[in-house]
């Protein structure tokens, strides 16, 4: 028998409860249910103390580094941010900011967002997708965005919504298995 996949959601939100992170944890939860996967949910509520003020890496506390490395290792990642002044959060940027540049390169990433309503939804074309495109990631072509009115409270309402997630998840599946057995140092070379 294989191992599990990794699979790593990084949650862009600064509040607890989060539509954002409810949004990640049902995401991961599809694809736990298509394929055998280890879900690591990393929460900017938590490591984001950890962060401030940091401006290398070698500055992390070491739950933050042991962070990075779950990303950096990861055969899938769930990244998501809600929508705060038309893009993701600055905390969630510098956390990136962190991560090796050619680290990412070949892995899958699908890209998730929350906002207050439907006119956000491009947050994922236009700020998300040319970030992993920079560490030359395989960002899924189908990403999930969320608005306040696919939710009750902090649980999801919505059956598109639902629906969204489902096919999302069922697209990751054969990237996830390209992303444990690609060599990131070729897919850097170029």
């Amino acid at each position: 028998m294989t191992a599990p996949y990794r699979v790593v959601a990084v949650s862009g939100s600064l509040h607890e409860p989060s539509k954002t992170t409810a949004l990640l944890r049902a995401i991961s939860a599809a694809v736990a249910e298509r394929v055998d996967v280890d879900v690591h949910l990393i929460e900017l509520t938590r490591i984001g103390p950890g962060l401030a003020g940091a401006l290398r890496r070698e500055d992390l506390l070491s739950g933050v580094e042991e962070e990075l490395r779950a990303i950096e290792d990861a055969d899938l990642l769930v990244v998501g941010s809600p929508v705060y002044r038309a893009s993701f959060t600055g905390l969630f940027k510098h956390l990136f900011d962190f991560i090796g540049q050619y680290s990412l390169a070949g892995k899958p990433v699908l890209l998730a967002a929350t906002g207050g309503g439907e006119r956000h939804a491009l947050i994922i074309e236009h700020q998300l997708r040319p970030l992993f495109g920079f560490f030359q990631a395989l960002t899924l072509p189908i990403g999930v965005y969320a608005s306040d009115t696919d939710f009750d409270g902090y649980e999801i309402s919505s059956e598109a919504l639902r629906e969204r997630i489902a096919l999302a998840a069922e697209r990751a599946l054969p990237l996830i298995g390209y992303a444990a057995v690609a060599d990131p140092r070729a897919v850097a070379a170029f």
